[in-house]
């Protein structure tokens, strides 16, 4: 197991990424409620840079009593990481895509250490 020290947990601001090299890949953190995720930056799709994409809320789409949808709106509690390449999203806090079972972020691991964010890969 090798292990990379990537800087000051106070460095990634709630909301906030940092994308990282560690050995021979990349590995994207994100804080998100005051917590941190690590994935890997491959989507499981065609193994784009995942975690350099747009996040957001995933979108609902409401349906009114005949089967229209009125307006989207927003979930506030799950965010989503959306790929640059395609367009697959997945929640930021499960790894999860929005539409398939199958399809996940591989997810890193990471060691808190004295206020200090490690990689262990």
């Amino acid at each position: 197991m090798a292990e990379y020290r990537v800087g000051a947990e106070a460095d990634i601001p709630e909301g906030g990424r940092k994308v990282v090299q560690c050995g021979d890949v990349e590995i994207g953190i994100f804080r998100l409620k005051g917590q941190l995720h690590a994935w890997h930056n491959q989507c499981p799709h065609r193994q784009g840079p995942v975690c350099q994409g747009r996040l957001y809320n995933r979108v609902l789409e409401p349906v009114d009593e005949i089967g229209k949808v009125r307006t989207l709106q927003y979930d506030e509690e799950q965010l989503h990481l959306v790929c640059p390449w395609h367009g697959y999203e997945f929640n930021l806090a499960t790894g999860r895509n929005a539409a398939s079972k199958t399809l996940r972020l591989r997810p890193a691991k990471l060691r808190i250490d004295g206020g200090e964010v490690h990689v262990v890969l």
